[in-house]
């Protein structure tokens, strides 16, 4: 049972990956970056970001991740929509394709789902139990009359 479950998760969390992301893979579009210091007015400090060219304009969006290391003067790509290039993602697989929230989300829901398996399965009552070893399957006809 671990197994196909195991199986099950991995397929669900696949496909839940490549179909949720922003922006969108299929639609978006891939442009190389480099990292510069930018001030951020909201954080007040200043902060890594990824500079590049869309459309004939110059947009940046941010680069910080946590556990992705970025230095001054990295070459990225990042992935932005055609419609609005000011909302790109650095195009990596820790931060665009994984992160923190929905890898914690989805192994906490895979272990509290297992264990409602194994409590659901394990351990019938007394009653469930003799009425499934006294089963004995109807006789039926090869062909019906």
């Amino acid at each position: 049972m671990l197994r196909s479950v195991f199986i099950l998760y991995v397929f669900c969390l696949g496909c839940y990956i490549l179909f949720t992301r922003q922006p969108d893979f299929f639609d978006g579009e891939k442009a190389p970056a480099t990292i510069q210091m930018l001030y951020d007015s909201a954080a007040k400090q200043t902060i890594p970001a990824a500079v590049y060219q869309a459309g004939g304009n110059w947009h940046h969006t941010d680069a910080r991740y946590f556990l992705r290391p970025i230095k001054l003067g990295d070459k990225v790509t990042v992935i932005y929509e055609t419609a609005t290039p000011e909302t790109a993602a650095v195009y990596t697989f820790w931060g665009y394709w994984i992160g923190w929230g929905e890898l914690l989300f989805t192994v906490f829901g895979y272990i509290v789902l297992l264990q409602i398996a194994y409590a659901v399965t394990t351990n019938p009552n007394a009653q469930s139990l003799k009425d499934q070893l006294s089963y004995e399957p109807e006789k039926k006809r090869k062909y019906n009359d």
